[in-house]
């Protein structure tokens, strides 16, 4: 029987059954309970703002065997059709099941919700917004992701296509040694930006987090929004992303490129928490006193720190240009160097890259980066 989350009750058997169906995965990294708690909350998640979600549980003789988010963005649903999203799209995501069965039928009641709200077509999985964890995972599952990335078994991907998906779009994420120089040619290039003097590439101030948070927002909304699947992200969701983010922001490690005085393009890079959560969350999201030190002692001070670049932009007047690229080169070689120097960082992670976005992907493939997970977008007409 497939019911909507109706009670309390509900709600946290939502929530608990990830833990419990993979507990047993080497490479899944359990998230804080109440993180998960907050992302399926309208009183904590600004995406419930602008989207209506029904979140979905399946029971079989009164027990929890399966669940799934179905949800439609009115952000979404505001976008040109020839950028992937636009009227009539839906979605569904946070998809759990224990059988290929259960989780037939989980798609199937999502299908049928988004199609009574008016959907003509659906993308999946998103868990939520296309800003949280799209995609599921099809490359790369001998490794966990890292922080904000998603982690899905394998046989995930034939129970999704055997209900007729097929693939919208592939996300790539690239690893980097973060250890080895890049290539001279590169150097070249930070080199000559370094003694133009119309650019200069900073830090962020986290004295003036609200700023420099407001900055990067504009840049980031310029940059991506001709991009396939981009939906504009919120002055409350910004101000909620960063807020959540603070603890992981260092001045050093988030740079903004100025064009005579002007920002103009960002990067941003966070430490790998994911690693230390691996250790130290637990299986239910609840980690133990010991686990909690450990944890915020690591938050504090990252060191031994891997590191995820999750987002960056260059504003659409330069994109295209070798400015844009001495740009993305510098603010990299900037982070690179931080990374060893004051966090003893071995390995980077680039991404999510559209497998389209020429750009990015040669930048990646410049500096010696090689693809290590695929994370594929799925359709199907309803």
């Amino acid at each position: 029987m497939i019911a909507p989350v109706s009670s309390k009750a509900d709600f946290g058997a939502f929530i608990d059954l990830s833990y419990r169906l993979n507990a047993n995965d080497p490479n899944w990294v359990p998230q804080l309970r109440a993180e998960e708690v907050a992302k399926f909350s309208a009183a904590g998640n600004p995406y419930f703002d602008h989207a209506r979600v029904q979140l979905l549980l399946a029971r079989q003789d009164g027990r929890v065997v399966g669940r799934i988010a179905a949800h439609i963005d009115e952000l979404a649903l505001a976008q040109p059709a020839e950028q992937g999203m636009g009227p009539g799209t839906g979605f569904w995501g946070a998809l759990e099941a224990e059988d290929a069965e259960i989780a037939a039928a989980l798609i199937a009641a999502a299908e049928q919700w988004l199609k009574d709200q008016g959907m003509t077509r659906v993308l999946a999985p998103m868990n939520l917004s296309v800003w949280e964890e799209p995609g599921l995972l099809v490359k790369g599952h001998d490794h966990p992701p890292m922080v904000m990335m998603g982690h899905h078994q394998p046989h995930v991907q034939g129970w999704i296509e055997g209900q007729g998906y097929t693939s919208a779009k592939t996300l790539y994420t690239y690893d980097l040694d973060i250890t080895k120089e890049f290539p001279p040619l590169i150097q070249k290039i930070v080199a000559m930006g370094e003694k133009n003097s119309r650019i200069t590439v900073r830090g962020v101030d986290k004295s003036k987090f609200d700023q420099e948070a407001a900055t990067i927002l504009d840049i980031l909304n310029d940059a991506w929004s001709d991009n396939w699947g981009f939906v504009p992200i919120t002055d409350k969701e910004i101000a909620h992303t960063g807020k959540k983010l603070k603890p992981l922001v260092r001045e050093d490690l988030i740079m903004i490129a100025e064009l005579d005085g002007e920002p103009v393009a960002f990067m941003m890079t966070l430490p790998d928490l994911n690693g230390i959560q691996q250790r130290t969350v637990g299986k239910h999201g609840k980690p133990s006193l010991l686990g909690w030190i450990k944890l915020g002692l690591w938050i504090l001070k990252p060191k031994n720190a891997d590191m995820r670049v999750p987002l960056m932009g260059v504003r659409k007047s330069l994109q295209a240009s070798r400015m844009a690229s001495q740009l993305a080169f510098m603010m990299i070689e900037y982070i690179r160097r931080a990374a060893i120097a004051n966090y003893n960082g071995k390995r980077g992670e680039i991404g999510w890259v559209l497998d389209d976005n020429q750009g990015m992907n040669a930048i990646a493939d410049a500096i010696n980066s090689k693809v290590n997970k695929e994370y594929r977008i799925y359709e199907k007409g309803l």
